[in-house]
């Protein structure tokens, strides 16, 4: 089966990213046991990350690169700030370096990077982590197949057998 819109993709990949001396520098991966399994056209993934698969099918392998604004955009230098040690009282003081969660005035959680720790403040990036890095992908397609009803009424996959997460 071809992968195409509303079909469940399992695969492997490697994720590496590369250093500003242009070597490639390996941030994550997913196997064959440990397989990322996604319903292809939901939003679930970059756009440009399902461009490249589409048209693959089980058994194929892949490689490509993402450029930073096709990936996770360049990093926007408006996206730090300094929030006042008082926000961090009941908890242990962040280091430069830790990734803190944090939760905006509506409710919705995100992560910051701690760039630094200063007398009153803590600075924090709030850039998505692989914001400003081209993404470089290989891997293989294991599974490709239709999504099932409650798939497609829930928008997203129950695993790769179409039973599992719920």
């Amino acid at each position: 089966m071809t992968i195409k819109p509303n079909t469940v993709v399992s695969l492997t990949y490697e994720l590496h990213t590369t250093n500003a001396e242009g070597q490639q520098v390996f941030v994550e991966k997913a196997d064959e046991q440990n397989a990322l399994v996604f319903m292809y056209g939901t939003g679930m993934m970059l756009p440009k990350f399902e461009e490249h698969l589409a048209g693959l099918n089980a058994g194929d392998e892949y490689s490509f690169e993402l450029t930073a604004e096709d990936g996770y955009g360049p990093i926007d230098p408006g996206a730090f700030a300094d929030l006042p040690k008082e926000m961090f009282k009941e908890v242990d003081l962040p280091a430069v370096g830790d990734i803190i969660p944090l939760q905006d005035n509506e409710g919705n959680h995100f992560r910051a990077g701690v760039t630094g720790v200063h007398e009153d403040s803590i600075s924090v990036d709030l850039n998505h982590p692989m914001a400003g890095k081209n993404l470089i992908f290989s891997g293989k397609i294991l599974t490709v197949r239709e999504a099932t009803q409650d798939e497609l009424a829930h928008g997203h996959a129950h695993g790769a057998d179409g039973h599992s997460g719920h």
